[in-house]
């Protein structure tokens, strides 16, 4: 005698039950056949086989994908749940349209040991049904696909687990709170978080928005990648974090991702973009809208972080911005610390689990938010999103604007990132800034990109094409040596270049003038943000060997000698030189006092690595140099071989040039501090004062974002309120100089590059 078998099914109709019943007579000929939520399980014997299924009902395909379009919504039909007269029509019509998802079978005895094994807090009946739905689930999956997996139950999974009971039993003794209260109010919160998606919303999302980048961009990716991913993906779950520079950035990302069949993001998300239509229908499609600050609410806090468990511990994959928003100025923002703090909460919770980082970055030619982006940083208020601000945004996003661009860093296990950062408060920044500085690496330099560090660096005046290309070409071969993602060369001269400058001149970045001998081409002043914004996009791949000939050029003109005190560099903290210190090691730490006052702008590596790719520049400035002795004659000799084929002015203008303004209101207020927005507004002002003036050589460094950075690196030299510091007043006026001493070099650095004009041979300039 065969033991028994029982099949247990969520068959909705005559349709759905006969197919159940036609495969069971094929699996189980003497098998039971009956609804999972009659059965009580508890009376069964311990060798029933228990046989989850489902019927499973799928769209027709359509451009060689199946899933439900706006089309089907509008005439109220769900593909993957037909009504009940229309199921035998479209069975007869697609017999491919029901399948039968078959989860993996198990004994009454098996689960009962699982049971209690696991020390579910739930009855046996709960643990058995939720069991069945989660193996007919992935059964389910098999057929729809990855790109369909969808997180069900999980606040019912969540609030069973013994760990979930035995943390809020905990919470609530802190708390001073019954458990019983703290367990409901957590679950409650748990439910806002995941209960409402499905993949009827995940189509209807996708086909809704879409929209909103498919006629703007082209999107390319690099495949060979991805394919790594997805092998990594089967070990391990994935946490994507991107820059931030749209508010399309996960509608590309998720694209991507669902057309190389890669399961969903939960994507974690502040509820700024919550309101109708984009949030009911971005909630049930796998956005999770939580609060921007949610510190105060240790329930919420609580239910977050058993989320964040839950989904590490089941391998999904997340998604969050880790900027915090979208880029002001193009380069990447500090990182915000809060949900990847949250992460590695929830990973103590887990052993033996661990969950990959992918650095992710997006990269657009153009955007049409780099306006209002600017306007936002030059100042202005920022107008809250809305339906009618999302109507005028899918307006503007009719126009084709050119390629983006989806590249990922190096994978990194947390767990072995977490251990390599040591311990300590500055763990979690140093995980943060090693995946900021992925997230650089990984980012491709765009046409728009170089034409806007070729215009910038224009002083105001207007370039030919010749001067453009010949301002472009060491550029070109920079990105040539360096092996960098750089873009198409053919995009950055002759016809493709004139084709890069229009584009840029029909969204106002640049303008042209025909009327004379030669077309010139020239940044429209009122947009010279926006072309800094592309500019900035790449311009933490040129940092490094701008600080390379700054510090070059302090060599060559005796500013830095060896054993000698760096000019102007008494900073709190600073250490004195060794007396036998020798040339070489002195240059060294001027890059290493240049890269301090850039800290809080660009990510660094650390510094024995950065010393690296200083020698690694080196290199490429001048073959040969680790088999001489560097003098002051040869570094001047140097420096002069690269005339037109120097970075720095263009590189750190704008960032000395905000520092400058920082340093200038401190010294104005004396002794004295401000609250912070006031400095930054009043920095605002004294900034367009300055450019104004003539001051600024750069003005596109009239930028609340960069005044931030200047802030912060005064904060951190004890310049705002005092810290460490014996003299506030002296010590502000000390960072002013080393400002307009940096300011200076590059000053000279822009005189060696006209010895030698953009555009003009050697015999134009005897002349």
């Amino acid at each position: 005698m065969t033991d028994p078998v029982l099949v247990l099914t969520k068959a909705r109709t005559s349709c759905e039950m006969q197919a159940v019943s036609e495969w069971a007579a094929d699996a189980y000929p003497d098998a039971e056949i009956r609804p999972g939520s009659e059965v009580d399980f508890e009376e069964l014997p311990p060798e029933t086989l228990l046989v989850p299924v489902r019927p499973v009902w799928l769209p027709a395909a359509r451009q060689g994908e199946r899933r439900v379009t706006l089309g089907d919504v509008l005439v109220l039909s769900n593909p993957r749940r037909p009504l009940g007269p229309m199921q035998p029509i479209i069975r007869k019509r697609r017999p491919d349209a029901l399948r039968v998802a078959a989860g993996e079978p198990a004994t009454i005895a098996q689960l009962r040991e699982r049971h209690d094994r696991e020390q579910v807090a739930s009855s046996f009946d709960e643990f058995v049904r939720l069991q069945a739905s989660i193996s007919a689930e992935r059964a389910e999956r098999q057929i729809v696909g990855d790109r369909y997996k969808v997180p069900r139950l999980v606040a019912e999974q969540i609030s069973s687990s013994a760990r979930f009971r035995a943390g809020a039993a905990e919470l609530a003794a802190e708390l001073g709170r019954p458990t019983d209260a703290v367990v409901a109010e957590a679950i409650d919160k748990l439910s806002g978080f995941v209960a409402t998606q499905s993949r009827l919303m995940r189509d209807i999302f996708s086909a809704t928005f879409d929209r909103l980048h498919e006629r703007a961009w082209n999107v390319s990716v690099d495949v060979d990648t991805l394919n790594s991913l997805r092998k990594l993906n089967k070990k391990t779950g994935l946490i994507f974090l991107p820059s931030h520079r749209s508010y399309v950035d996960p509608l590309v990302l998720a694209k991507v991702l669902r057309s190389n069949d890669f399961p969903p993001n939960l994507v974690l998300g502040g509820n700024n973009l919550s309101f109708w239509p984009v949030g009911p229908i971005a909630r049930r499609s796998g956005m999770i809208f939580i609060r921007r600050k949610f510190g105060a609410d240790p329930v919420y806090k609580f239910a977050m972080r058993s989320y964040l468990a839950y989904v590490i511990e089941k391998r999904f994959n997340l998604e969050w911005y880790i900027e915090g928003g979208r880029s002001r100025t193009g380069k990447l923002r500090r990182p915000m610390l809060g949900l990847l703090r949250y992460v590695v909460d929830a990973l103590d919770q887990l052993e033996d689990v661990d969950v990959t980082i992918v650095p992710t970055s997006i990269v657009y030619d153009q955007l049409h938010e780099v306006g209002a982006i600017a306007a936002e940083d030059a100042g202005g208020v920022k107008k809250p999103e809305s339906v009618g601000w999302l109507l005028r945004y899918a307006k503007a996003q009719r126009d084709y604007l050119g390629e983006a661009r989806v590249r990922f860093g190096r994978p990194l296990s947390l767990r072995e990132t977490l251990a390599e950062a040591g311990e300590g408060s500055a763990q979690l920044e140093k995980v943060a800034f090693r995946v900021m500085d992925e997230i650089n690496s990984a980012t491709p330099i765009t046409a728009t990109s170089l034409v806007g560090f070729a215009g910038l660096g224009a002083r105001d005046r207007a370039y030919t094409l010749s001067e453009i290309e010949a301002v472009l070409a060491p550029l070109l071969d920079y990105i040539d040596q360096r092996g960098l993602p750089g873009p198409d060369p053919s995009l950055c001269r002759g016809v493709g270049l004139i084709q890069t400058l229009r584009v840029l001149a029909g969204n106002g970045v640049v303008a042209t003038y025909e009327g004379g001998s030669e077309q010139v081409w020239w940044i429209v002043p009122e947009n010279r943000a926006v072309a800094a914004y592309y500019r900035n996009g790449a311009i933490h791949h040129f940092v490094d060997r701008a600080i390379v000939e700054m510090g070059l050029l302090a060599l060559a003109e005796g500013e830095v000698q060896a054993g000698s005190t760096p000019i102007r560099s008494d900073h709190v903290g600073s250490t004195p030189p060794s007396p036998d210190e020798g040339l070489l090691a002195a240059a060294q730490r001027e890059a290493l006092r240049i890269r301090d006052l850039l800290k809080f702008e660009f990510f660094f590596p650390p510094k024995q690595e950065f010393l690296h790719r200083l020698g690694v520049e080196l290199d490429l400035l001048a073959p040969g140099w680790r088999e001489v002795t560097p003098s002051q004659e040869w570094t001047y000799e140097m420096l002069h071989r690269h005339t037109g084929a120097l970075f720095a002015r263009r590189t750190l203008q704008p960032f000395f040039d905000a520092q400058l303004v920082v340093a200038a209101k401190l010294v104005e207020l004396g002794n004295t501090a401000r609250e912070k927005d006031t400095f930054i507004k009043d920095c605002l002002g004294l900034g367009r004062q300055l450019d104004l003036q003539g001051v600024l050589r750069s003005k596109d460094s009239v930028s609340k974002d960069l005044y931030d950075g200047g802030y912060r690196l005064a904060d951190n030299r004890g310049l705002i309120h005092g810290e460490g510091v014996v003299d506030l007043r002296v010590a502000r006026q000390n960072w002013l100089d080393e400002v307009e001493l940096m300011r200076d070099r590059l000053a000279r650095i822009a005189a060696i590059e006209d010895l030698q004009p953009v555009g003009r041979t050697d015999e134009e300039v005897a002349r």
